[in-house]
């Protein structure tokens, strides 16, 4: 007897999914099991580039979560809503859910996953983050015995092509956010993209995964890449760093709060992270005993994401078959029912860069070193690079440093008289 699906959406995604459900030649024989048994849709006039019947076809979403022939339901249709509401349904009429739905499980996933361990059922969620990389599965199977230090990732691919193009060519934000748009890599409306909107979903869900407790979306820190310019990008290079939109969970001890932050950042030449060029996504993860593994790979897309979904699809229909979901596996379910804490910005502790524009005066610089000196902030680099108009350019690295004292400083620096502007300020990794 097969295993029946009922598929929320048949979009870019959906279709992907369909299409590789319905090629099994050289896949698992698994596939050979399900039956796409009810796909909904907005329109049932529309033209499609998969052939199904009729009588699978349907506008009424509500009748695919709750028909009791459905054993699992598939959410690719995106947004908050109807899509929570109808994974609610689902979970309450015993149904096993995949989804890709980063947005919705980093909202609400408090309230899912209390549903579903009420109700007895799984949700399996790999292709919400990464496209197709396998890197939620990981975590919960492969490295689950490991105490994770941190996740760090670029989970966005919009965001990455953007400061590719910047860095090989040379140009502005605004001129390869309009290529890209046009290109189709950013959409018309790309706020969640470079504002980190996107990536601060992920990294929530990959760290309720990694840490072991809920995230509260609210408590992470989110700054996207709109105010990265070109002049920064080439300085970054000559001080060896490349600057990417990197998606942080880390904690220093067990015992210690999270720091759970998205933010551009500049990463070292021989970093792992810095040569993921282009729409590729990449998620470092450090732990022990396993030291550092990264996953690499196509982070959207039809093909990528359908093969994260179809990959959960398959999880769940080998448990049912051998008669395992009775008892749901613990390792593929999300059991955290507390929230983690998450340490204020103030308390993190790492380098900084920041570029000022002052006024050609003399002993600008001792200026600038007394007033990080009265802070407790150590610097690593000082470069007077040039003119600015009519404006020297002063550079500065930091050693380690906590935020707070190193905004204080900046406080105090901003009331300067030689001071013109601070038109650049980032973390270095």
């Amino acid at each position: 007897m097969g295993v029946k699906l009922g598929i929320l959406g048949l979009g870019t995604v959906g279709t992907g999914t369909v299409q590789l459900l319905l090629d099994g030649v050289g896949r698992h024989p698994l596939l050979q099991e399900i039956e796409i048994y009810r796909v909904g849709v907005r329109s049932l006039d529309k033209l499609r580039a998969v052939k199904l019947t009729e009588d699978v076809l349907t506008t009424d979403l509500d009748s695919i979560v709750t028909d009791p022939q459905v054993d699992i339901v598939v959410e690719v249709m995106g947004g908050l809503e109807p899509a929570r509401s109808l994974i609610l349904k689902a979970i309450k009429a015993k149904k096993h859910v995949v989804t890709a739905n980063k947005a919705a499980i980093a909202r609400y996933g408090d309230e899912i996953f209390t549903e579903a361990s009420q109700y007895g059922v799984q949700i399996m969620l790999e292709a919400a983050v990464g496209g197709g990389i396998p890197v939620i599965q990981p975590l919960k199977q492969s490295l689950s015995v490991n105490r994770i230090h941190a996740v760090t990732g670029i989970v966005n691919g919009t965001t990455n092509y953007i400061l590719t193009r910047m860095q090989t060519e040379g140009s502005s934000f605004s001129n390869v956010l309009a290529d890209a748009q046009r290109l189709g890599y950013a959409e018309a409306d790309s706020t969640t993209d470079v504002d980190g909107l996107d990536a601060a979903d992920k990294i929530a869900i990959l760290a309720s995964i990694a840490f072991g407790g809920r995230i509260n979306l609210e408590d992470v820190y989110c700054e996207g890449i709109r105010h990265i310019s070109k002049t920064d990008i080439a300085y970054a290079e000559k001080l060896g760093f490349v600057i990417k939109l990197l998606a942080i969970a880390k904690r220093v001890t067990p015992l210690t709060p999270l720091s759970v932050r998205v933010h551009p950042t500049l990463v070292p030449q021989a970093h792992p992270l810095a040569s993921i060029n282009g729409v590729n996504n990449a998620i470092l993860i450090e732990g022990e005993p396993i030291g550092q593994v990264m996953f690499f790979g196509p982070g959207a897309g039809a093909g990528p994401t359908a093969s994260a979904i179809t990959s959960d699809i398959l999880n769940i229909v080998a448990a049912l078959k051998t008669s395992t979901l009775t008892t749901p596996n613990p390792l593929l379910t999300f059991k955290h029912q507390d929230f983690c804490q998450i340490a204020p910005m103030a308390e993190l502790v790492t380098r900084f860069y920041a570029r000022f524009l002052t006024k050609d005066q003399p002993r600008v610089i001792g200026k600038l070193g007394t007033c990080f000196g009265n802070h407790g902030v150590s610097l690593e680099s000082v470069v007077q690079t040039g003119f600015h108009e009519e404006l020297a350019e002063i550079v500065v690295v930091t050693h380690d440093v906590r935020e707070g004292d190193f905004r204080k400083a900046l406080t105090e620096i901003s009331t300067l008289e030689a001071i013109d502007s601070i038109p650049s300020l980032l973390r270095v990794i």
